[in-house]
Formats: structure tokens, C-alpha cells, sequence
């Protein structure tokens, strides 16, 4: 009898592994199809089957699953990432599979046609205009009114995004975006939005149902990089039950609903306002917090879901469960780090992790990458997590070098906690 193997069509750095190993926890053998194996420091650590294929050619990717078919029972295929989780969907109605309609994810991961149908749905969103050049921009943000925020209509991680306050903020993201230095996933064209202030809020949603909502919070302006995420968010049953009727409008208006979704929030003066619906499995830390404070394996439940089998979204308990991002405060070389075995030993601390290692640089792009570890914990209250995180936190250090100068010198630079 053919081994049964489920499809992951790329990975990712942070929760790539977390799909290997929920696949083979299910009985799965995980194959990934990836144009760059090596990227994947866990495939080799792990001897995961990794194959070597053009991702970005559906026909490659074709090809290559009729061929895994003549070894495997192809169980189901997905995708971790964002920018081929339509492609997995593809692949799904190509073999016949289940999976979400891929016309509907690539339909949410634009986000000009992701608002202009919240818009038709009577969603509550930011004023929003979309640019092709930076005479657009312009007239777009006095249109709406400064600050406004501009990002790429396509893209995930924040990367691209940012808050301009003024005229010469707006003029320096535009040329940033427009000029070159910015990495477009499709054809360049930018949003204009107002700027939604207040609270801001994640829900979580597997299928119909609304699983979590998580509070975060970001470093400083102008950039929007993560600073914590907090499960649950503190909110009152009125707070959390329109926030849920919005995000399962959302669904509607997006023809979403067949698998994983999260619908990001601010609470603003007219009540929750969305600023970004993602068709896909929220990434980050947010599916090992959502298993810390209810028992939800996310990843585990939405595989079952790709494989044809029923999932189980039933809370086991109700925790707090918080991460903290270790995020540097400027450029340079990051020399040394310390006492993160200190932090990892703190009671209800579940892990301290680093993405950057000494004597590499450090080179901030305003967004996701710019995190250069976490510290995550779970205790049953909310004032009890945050303490133990914040114990955690002030044990551990880091110094970074500054680049040198044109004139030669270097000055040490203090690290960054995120405080």
C-alpha cells in the first residue's frame, strides 16, 4: 500500500516545522516543493524529502506531483506561506483534493480588491485610494488626509509598509517603493489609507468559526513591526461578539470559510474597523500561543482539514499566553547575545528563541525581519504571563556594533528590549 504524504508547497523559517512535524504526528509523510530547499535549515536537520521545483510554475508543480503520484497516496496539499497558498489551492482542484477556492484567496491577497468588497459588504475600513505613481499618492493622501499609511496592494509581513506623517515622509516611502529598492511581488501598485487609530486585534478563524482574538502591539512609528501579541485580547462580551460578527462578515463578502482565516483590527472611535483580512493560517509565534492558552493545535487542525478528515477545534483550558519580539534599535554587527538559558529557565516561559546569531549583521528593513528572537509564556492570567515575560525579558542582552563610519570609527550600541 502507497505511503500516504501530504504536499507543502514552500515553508517557512518560523512555523515550517510545525507543519513537518503535525504531518508526521498524523500518520504523514511531508514532502516539500520548494524552488530553494536550502533555505529551510530544518529539512536537513530533520531529513525531510525536499524537492527541488519551479513554485512559481504551476505546470512544474503539475509535473511534479503526477510523478509523486506514481509512489505516494498524495493525502492533500498546502502551503505555509502567504504568496503560494493560492497555488496550493490550485493544485487542490487540479488532483482533486480539498481545498479553499483559489480564486477567493487570490481575490483576498489583493488588497485593493480585498477592500473595494469589504467596501460592497458594508465592512467598516479605512478610506483607501490606490496609486501607480507618486502624482497618485499625492493627490490620493490629501484626498483622505494626513497621516496616511501606504503599502503594497500585495504583500504580507508589513513588508513595505508605512506610517507617513507628513509631506516628506510621503515623498520618501514613494520613492522607496517606486524607486527600486523595494521588492514588489506583483505589478507596483500602492495603497493609500488612512491612518485607523486605536487598540489593535487579531482574530483567528478556522472554517465558520471564530477560534481566538489576540491583542498586539507594535514598536515605534513609523514602521509597523511587532512588538507583543497577548492571548487573549481583554475585552468585554459586547467587544468581543462585534468584532466576531465582523470577521464572519468578512467570510461572506470574501467567499472565505473553507479553512483557515485572520482578520486584523483597530478599535477606533466608530467601534472595529478592519485593516486586513488574510486568507491563510496566521503565521508568527500566534499558533503556538493559541495551543498554550486553549489546547487548539491550529496547524495539526488545519492539515486534517487539507487531508479530508474532521478537525477538532474544542478548547482543552483557558490560559494567557504572550510573546515578546526582540527587536534591535539600530544597524550594525550583532557581536554577542546572553542570558537567554537564564530566560528559558524562568517558570512559564515555553521558549526563548533567536533568529540572529553573533557576528552576523544587522540590517533593519522596518518589518518582520527585523525581529532577532522571542520570548514566549503561558501561566492562567493575563497580569501573571506578562510578568513572566517581562522576568524573562530583563535577563537577557545583546550588543550590537555600528557599522563603521566613513571616517573609520566604531562606538559599541546598547540593545533594544522592545520595552
Amino acid at each position: 500500500m502507497a505511503r500516504r504524504a501530504l504536499i507543502l508547497v514552500e515553508g517557512t523559517m518560523t512555523n515550517g516545522l510545525r507543519f513537518v512535524q503535525a504531518a508526521q504526528r498524523l500518520g504523514l509523510h511531508p514532502i516539500i516543493l520548494s524552488a530553494d530547499p536550502a533555505q529551510y535549515d530544518y529539512l536537513a536537520a530533520e531529513s525531510i524529502e525536499a524537492i527541488r521545483v519551479d513554485t512559481a510554475n504551476l505546470d512544474a508543480l503539475i509535473r511534479e506531483c503526477c510523478r509523486l503520484r506514481a509512489t505516494y497516496d498524495i493525502a492533500g496539499m498546502t502551503s505555509s506561506l502567504e504568496s503560494f497558498y493560492a497555488t496550493a489551492a490550485k493544485l487542490c482542484r487540479h488532483f482533486d483534493l480539498p481545498g479553499p477556492n483559489p480564486a477567493s484567496i487570490e481575490r483576498c491577497c489583493d488588497k485593493f480588491i480585498q477592500r473595494q468588497l469589504l467596501t460592497e459588504a458594508g465592512v467598516s475600513i479605512p478610506a483607501f485610494r490606490l496609486a501607480a505613481n507618486a502624482a497618485d499618492v499625492e493627490s490620493s493622501a490629501a484626498e483622505i488626509g494626513l497621516p496616511v499609511i501606504l503599502k503594497p496592494a500585495v504583500g504580507s509581513g508589513s513588508s513595505g509598509v508605512r506610517l507617513c506623517r507628513n509631506a516628506d515622509e510621503l515623498a520618501e516611502h514613494t520613492t522607496y517603493l517606486l524607486g527600486g529598492k523595494h521588492i514588489w511581488e506583483s505589478s507596483p501598485r500602492i495603497l493609500v489609507e488612512e491612518f485607523a487609530q486605536g487598540p489593535y486585534y487579531i482574530a483567528d478563524i478556522m472554517g465558520n468559526e471564530v477560534i481566538a482574538i489576540a491583542a498586539g502591539d507594535f514598536g515605534p512609528p513609523p514602521h509597523f513591526v511587532f512588538r507583543e501579541v497577548t492571548y487573549p485580547a481583554v475585552l468585554t462580551d459586547d467587544e468581543h461578539e462585534r468584532m466576531a460578527d465582523v470577521s464572519l462578515s468578512c467570510l461572506t463578502a470574501l467567499g472565505l470559510g473553507w479553512g483557515p482565516t485572520n482578520v486584523e483590527f483597530r478599535w477606533t472611535k466608530r467601534g472595529p474597523v478592519v485593516i486586513e483580512v488574510n486568507p491563510r493560517l496566521v503565521g508568527g509565534a500566534d499558533p503556538q500561543l493559541v495551543q498554550l492558552a486553549y489546547g487548539i493545535d491550529l496547524i495539526t487542525e488545519h492539515i486534517k482539514r487539507v487531508i479530508g478528515e474532521e478537525w477538532d477545534l474544542r478548547r482543552r483550558h483557558s490560559h494567557s499566553a504572550a510573546v515578546r519580539f526582540l527587536v534591535p534599535d539600530r544597524d550594525g554587527t550583532l557581536e554577542w547575545i546572553s542570558g537567554d538559558s537564564q530566560a528559558a529557565d524562568v517558570p512559564g516561559v515555553a521558549e526563548v528563541k533567536w533568529s540572529g546569531k553573533p557576528k552576523t549583521p544587522i540590517i533593519r528593513k522596518g518589518d518582520h525581519r527585523d525581529r532577532i528572537g522571542h520570548v514566549i509564556a503561558a501561566s492562567p492570567s493575563a497580569a501573571q504571563t506578562k510578568a513572566i515575560v517581562q522576568r524573562a525579558v530583563d535577563l537577557i542582552d545583546w550588543s550590537i556594533t555600528p557599522f563603521p563610519t566613513s571616517g573609520g570609527e566604531e562606538q559599541s550600541a546598547p540593545h533594544y528590549l522592545s520595552d
